[in-house]
């Protein structure tokens, strides 16, 4: 329909997995500096030609400024740029982190909710953001060996990615699964991780193609929506719900979990205003975040223009 933005899933993937194992090969061989100098390039005309990415990112920035005052100035193009230059800079730790190659050193981790959890052989859900490099969690397994996680996605571009991550070692404790929608199928496959106290990580701000299930809540001033299958997920597993969050901080990045919920409570007579409260607090832990690292979200499409579709929850 013309007028109609596109769901974030349907927009083409511009990735090349070839390019990205290129660029990698620079980067071991040749360091971070000269992987910017051959990626600038890259990214400069990936800004230029993508128009919609370009205006969302802006978007973005404009909005974080005037909701909470983080930048020094009103942010422009320029400002855009960076975004998507930090965006490379990060799909790159993403590859050396699955593949067990990021130096750990440059890691710090909060991680003590995890532990108590892993002790007890208790798993959990964790509801995180497309927002910096998660895929460092493999410097949490890393250190920690019984530490295993699958990652849920809900779109086809991940299929090269994964065939990129199979060549890389050390990348077996995180998975990746595709899913169409959370099915009784798919609870299942994931109740099994949580009986072996594996962890199960979905994203609380992107919406599944179909099912497309969601709430409006309040984010950086203006109403967005937001998908409640991270806490339908917690509330049909009764397992808690842990948040996740690994930005840039110095030379390296922090990675950090904080309990965001026990048990998730859903009650017959009041489920729709509970949903709304978890879905309010998870837009108000996310602004956060965005605060101490606002060029790390990576959502290049209308966020808040985005189509719904069909509600039912």
């Amino acid at each position: 329909m013309s007028g109609v933005a596109p769901h974030w899933a349907e927009i083409s993937e511009t990735t090349s997995v070839a390019g990205i194992r290129l660029l990698c090969a620079i980067y071991r061989a040749l360091g971070r500096r000269v992987f910017r100098i051959c990626a600038a390039p890259v990214v400069c005309t990936h800004w230029l030609l993508n128009a919609p990415a370009r205006r969302a990112s802006l978007q973005y920035l404009r909005r974080l400024h005037a909701h909470t005052g983080v930048f020094e100035h009103p942010p422009g193009w320029w400002a855009s740029l960076r975004h998507f230059s930090v965006f490379a800079d990060t799909l790159l730790d993403k590859i050396l982190a699955l593949g067990g190659q990021y130096p750990s050193d440059k890691v710090r981790i909060s991680r003590d909710n995890m532990i108590d959890l892993l002790r007890k052989k208790r798993g959990a859900v964790i509801v995180t953001a497309h927002i910096g490099c998660l895929e460092l969690c493999q410097a949490l397994s890393d250190r920690v060996p019984e530490f295993r996680m699958t990652v849920l996605v809900h779109t086809r571009h991940a299929e090269q990615f994964n065939r990129l991550l199979a060549r890389l070692p050390g990348s077996g404790k995180i998975r990746l699964m595709q899913v169409q929608a959370i099915d009784l199928a798919v609870a299942a496959q994931l109740g099994e991780c949580m009986n072996r106290g594996e962890f199960v990580a979905i994203t609380g701000d992107r919406m599944p193609l179909t099912g497309n299930r969601h709430v409006f809540v309040d984010f950086l001033g203006q109403p967005a929506p937001f998908p409640i299958g991270p806490y339908v997920l917690a509330a049909a597993l009764r397992c808690p719900l842990v948040t996740m969050v690994c930005v840039h901080q110095g030379d390296g990045y922090v990675l950090h979990f904080e309990t965001f919920a026990n048990r998730v409570e859903l009650p017959r007579a009041a489920r729709d205003a509970a949903l709304t409260s978890y879905a309010t607090r998870f837009a108000r832990w996310l602004e956060a975040q965005l605060r101490a690292a606002p060029y790390d979200w990576f959502n290049f499409f209308a966020f808040w223009d985005q189509p719904t579709y069909a509600d039912s929850h």
